[in-house]
């Protein structure tokens, strides 16, 4: 197949490099990063605008478009895809609202009848502030919209909470929720639609420091499997989560095609959901893809054409993965950019997903954005894992660089 990915980040990169496992594809990217390009053929195209993504696509002959990042679906590249018969894996815009609307992901659950915890809605700092004192501490504050992974606040103190509801009142609405007490699970749903099929699950790591210090993040590494799941946890929230939720979009008249993300907390009450994205997330997706064991693209074309039904489903490998990223300094609050990378090229054992990096005219790499690159590393165990992918971070150098240390640390399996 002639496979368009559109995007630039390690996500991108993780979803290209699973393909090319598969060996008989000719993948294009658009825009890509360096670490891309020095694998497949990148576009200079904006990734965001429907008639461009849609006439490069007819234009090319594309089997098969992949939506990696939110923006191009909220932008309504999707739709503007399947309008004029280009099979895509990614939701249009009415569904992608699921993650461009925390709004309207409150709503779809309570409709569905999705366990979640309690938000107040605020379009105002008095509505907001009344929000704060009803709901307590700790405070959760998000804002309505896209942000980047960076309108989500969790504080014990509510003078930062105010503060960051000011912020993203000047962008839109915000929710105040319930905090949700409890380990985090990350469990992608591919759906066609109608159906869903749930790949391997995985935990991130939020915080930018170890112990989980430090600000919110878009996410500083991952692991999968988790060994510490209870029996079942799989099925369950297929049958209480994803379902209901791809259900209630259809009967909404808004269909939801691709991958359907899964944010969630296991609470002394049992599994809630904290968000739903309409994408792959990052860097989640590095460690899922990484353990995949049968064709990705074959689940992607599936979803895209309505057909999940006629394929087995997806598996994957027994080994422990890992990723952990690699970040600028001053990452996220403003990360210092332009910094060059090196000894990437003496890296062995694992896989490089780049985020944020660009080619110099002499053939060096440079850091472009805060998240710059994910390790990745694969092992029978996660002290093999965790070994090989430290190891590798200790041969790349990047000036004022900073990762986690204790990503996957204590886990047994």
């Amino acid at each position: 197949m002639r496979i368009l990915v559109l995007g630039s980040g390690a996500r991108e990169h993780a979803i290209v490099t699973a393909l090319l496992r598969e060996g008989d594809h000719e993948i294009v990217a658009a825009p890509g990063n360096a670490g891309i390009a020095a694998e497949v053929e990148t576009v200079a195209l904006n990734p965001t605008d429907p008639v461009v993504v849609a006439d490069y696509a007819l234009g090319n002959a594309v089997d098969l478009v992949v939506i990696g990042p939110e923006a191009p679906l909220v932008a309504g590249v999707a739709d503007a895809l399947r309008v004029r018969g280009v099979p895509v894996f990614g939701p249009g815009r009415a569904a992608a609202a699921i993650e461009g609307s925390k709004s309207f992901a409150k709503r779809i659950m309570e409709s569905a009848g999705v366990p979640t915890g309690a938000a107040v809605r605020a379009g105002t700092l008095d509505e907001a502030q009344a929000a704060l004192d009803e709901i307590g501490a700790p405070y959760v504050v998000k804002a309505d919209g896209l942000a980047a992974g960076k309108g989500v606040l969790v504080t014990p103190d509510r003078a930062e909470a105010v503060a960051h509801a000011a912020f993203w009142l000047q962008h839109g609405e915000v929710l105040v929720e319930e905090f949700l007490t409890g380990p985090e699970v990350s469990l992608f749903f591919v759906s066609d639609g109608t159906r869903v099929v749930p790949l391997t699950p995985a935990q991130d790591f939020k915080r930018a420091y170890d112990g989980d210090e430090g600000p919110n993040t878009g996410g500083m590494g991952a692991y999968s499997p988790l060994p510490w799941l209870p029996a079942g946890f799989v099925e369950e929230v297929t049958e209480r989560v994803a379902l209901p939720t791809v259900r209630q979009l259809a009967a909404e008249r808004t269909p939801f095609v691709g991958l359907l993300y899964c944010g969630l907390v296991i609470t002394p009450s049992g599994v809630k959901v904290i968000e739903f994205n309409a994408r792959f997330g990052d860097p989640e997706t590095q460690v899922v893809l990484a353990r995949l064991a049968s064709p990705l693209s074959e689940l992607l074309l599936a979803a895209a054409t309505g057909r999940l039904e006629h394929i087995p489903p997806p598996a994957f490998t027994d080994e422990a993965a890992i990723t952990v990223v690699l970040a600028s300094e001053g990452y996220p609050e403003a990360p210092v950019t332009g910094r060059a990378i090196t000894g990437l090229e003496a890296v062995r054992d694992v896989s490089i997903a780049h985020a944020a990096t660009a080619r110099t005219p002499d053939g060096g790499t440079v850091a472009t954005g805060g998240r710059v690159l994910s390790v990745v590393a694969t092992a029978r165990d996660f002290a093999g894992a965790r070994a090989k992918a430290y190891a590798a971070l200790e041969t790349i150098g990047l000036e004022g660089g900073h990762y986690r240390r204790d990503i996957a640390a204590g886990v047994v399996g």
